[in-house]
Parts: structure tokens; sequence; C-alpha cells
């Protein structure tokens, strides 16, 4: 490695831009016959796309690097141009001839490997995909090289989730991702973690099973997509029960539309209490005494309101703002939306039967490592 380093140091810049384009071209070549190559089964695609994410990183490394060379900022080409083409370009072919015989001398018997016995290894490997070259990708025994997810960690987290149903494995699968189905109450801090896990289990998984896709750029999209839903009220599981707005706390209201207290005092003392709370402001007392309180809240700023109308934190550490109740969800419901993305994108789709050959596929395993510790 010493040696390869210096070798590429005494490589002028002109050699180091032959060398880049040489290796795009043969970096090109070999995407081109990776993809031609038949694959056997579903083990041999993902490992052909891994290989390919790793020559394009390359040829865009490369790419890179050329680019930097051409815009020679610091002059050096343009140097070493006009020393060869200038009236000394012996007196520079010596000082070269020179620098080589001196590294050749340091270095007695060093063989320079060329980058075409690189990629004839390269398609040897790709040619006879032999047991060697059959695992280029981590997978747990139960994932199957990329045919199945292993939820088994999720699935004990999910169940431990304080009134969640008590599903067995099975279920679980044919509904992990039915996430619209859960009773919002039931979606606490807990349910937050664990799909904030579960998020993370199928990003892993999306770039083992699909590495060459641009999941930045496909989440980014996802997202923007529920932002639209939610300000529309059109999120699966999250929409908004404006029947039920005066019993559910922190549900903000608009001021602009009430001229006065009376007006407010209409809406009844639940919807009052729930705005009041939403402000973060004393909610009790009878109902003119909300409205009014609330009234006296219109074209104010937060900050400049009566200290004393505020509910004071425990502890006597003064007010501190709360997260509203909709942030909250929203929260939670962009985590379900991510979920969802992935699960579509993964093409999941666990019917009974598919199911039934996890549950089988887990069992013989069992029996595998049981009969290894005995052996043991």
């Amino acid at each position: 490695l010493v040696v390869a380093r210096i070798s590429i140091i005494m490589e002028t810049l002109l050699e180091q831009q032959r060398r880049h384009h040489e290796e795009r071209e043969r970096l090109e070549d070999a995407v081109v016959q990776e993809k031609l190559v038949k694959k056997a089964g579903h083990r041999d695609q993902i490992n052909s796309e891994h290989r390919i994410k790793e020559l394009t990183e390359r040829s865009m490394a490369c790419t890179h690097s050329l680019a930097k060379l051409y815009e020679d900022e610091d002059g050096l080409r343009k140097e070493e141009i006009q020393s060869l083409s200038g009236p000394n370009e012996l007196a520079e072919f010596y000082e070269r001839l020179r620098h080589l015989k001196d590294f050749h001398r340091r270095y007695p018997g060093e063989i320079h490997e060329s980058m075409q016995l690189e990629f004839m290894r390269l398609a040897q490997a790709r040619e006879n995909s032999g047991e060697e070259f059959q695992n280029l990708v981590n997978f747990s025994d139960e994932e199957g090289y990329g045919k199945y997810l292993d939820l088994h960690a999720l699935h004990r987290e999910f169940i431990n989730i304080k009134g969640m149903e008590k599903l067995d494995y099975m279920a679980y699968l044919a509904r992990f991702d039915q996430l619209y189905e859960i009773p919002r109450e039931k979606k606490t801090s807990e349910y937050k973690r664990y799909v904030g896990n579960l998020l993370v289990y199928l990003h892993e998984y999306a770039l083992k099973v699909k590495p060459m896709m641009d999941l930045d750029k496909e989440l980014t999209r996802a997202m923007k997509e529920f932002e639209d839903k939610w300000a529309k009220d059109m999120f699966p599981g999250w929409k908004r029960d404006t029947g039920s707005a005066m019993a559910r706390a922190g549900a903000h209201l608009d001021l602009s539309a009430f001229s006065s207290a009376e007006e407010l005092a209409s809406l009844g003392l639940n919807r009052l209490k729930s705005a009041l709370q939403a402000l973060g402001i004393k909610c009790g007392g009878t109902l003119q005494e909300r409205a009014q309180r609330l009234f006296s809240t219109k074209g104010k700023d937060l900050n400049s309101l009566d200290p004393t109308l505020s509910i004071k934190a425990k502890g006597g550490k003064g007010h501190r703002m709360a997260m509203s109740e909709d942030e909250k969800n929203k929260e939670i419901a962009a985590l379900e939306c991510q979920v969802y993305f992935f699960v579509e994108m993964l093409g999941v789709c666990l019917t009974p039967s598919s199911v039934k050959t996890v549950l089988r596929l887990h069992a013989f395993l069992i029996c595998c490592r049981n009969r290894d510790k005995q052996q043991e």
C-alpha cells in the first residue's frame, strides 16, 4: 500500500488524468457487463446491484478528481504542459528519468500491477459466482437474503406497549403495516418509539435490497405528499373529527370570527376549555369567565398576556410552553408515513401462505441452532 501510494504521488498531473480516464472507461464497461449477465435468482440480483453501486460510486469519484485536475486552480497542470513544450524539454525528460531510477533503486524488484488485472479479477468473480462470492450483503438467517423481513424483536416491542393487542407473530406479520387501524388514544410515547425503531429497520433493510435507489430523494417526495394530506385532513388514521373537537384538549380556535365574549360563550364550556389549554391559559371558571378570558387574547401576542393567566408548571419553575397535541400527533403521523413508504417501496405483501413460509423457516433455523448447541 505504501509503495502504491508513492507511485501515485510520483505520477505527473497529465499521467493522473490519463489514468482517471482509463479507469472511468473500464468502470463504465464493467457496469454494462454486469447488467448483461443473466441473474440466476434473487441473491444474484441483489449482489449485482451492490456491485453496480460500488462501480458507479467509484466512477463518480474519478469524474470528480478529473474535474479538479482540469480546473487547475493552482496552475500546476499549466506549468507541466509548458515544461514539456518549452525550450528545455530534454532537461525535463532527464529529470523525470532520474526520479524513476531513484524510485526503483529504493524499491528494487517492485512489480506494478496494471489496472487491467484488477478488472479481469472482477470479471471472473462476476462470471464464476461460487460460494465465496455468494454473500456480499449481511442479512440475518430469517431474512433469507432479502426475501423476508425479520421482525421478531419489533414484534416483542409491539406487544409490550401498554394497551396494545397481544398478537402472535403470524398475526403481527399480516398487520404490522396497518398502523391506521390502531386507535389514536393508544399512540403514546411508547408507540412513537416503536414506530421509530420499525422505521430504522425498514430503512436499513431497504439499503440492502435496493442499493441503487435514491432513498433520500424518494423520502423527500413522500414527505411532501404527507404535508399536503395532513393539511387537507386526508392522512389515514389521523382524520380530525370536528364533531368531537370540544372533547380534545389543545384544539386551537380562530378568534377572528368572533366579535364578543358572548359569541364565544355559545361554543360551550368544553370547547372554550380546549382553546384555553391550547394557549397555555387557565381553563377553569364559569362559561362567561372562560369566554371573557379567551376573548381577551384576541389580536395579542402570547408573550404580552397577563402572566397570571398562564398555567403554572409543576414545581414552581415557571411557565413552559408545551408542544401542542396537534404537533405531537403530526410527528407520529410523519413516522407512520415513512413506514408506509418503505413498505410500498419494498413491495412487502405478506399473504397467509408467505407468512407460513416465514414461520417454517424460523422454526427450521431454531432447530438447527439448538442442534448446533447440543453438538458443542
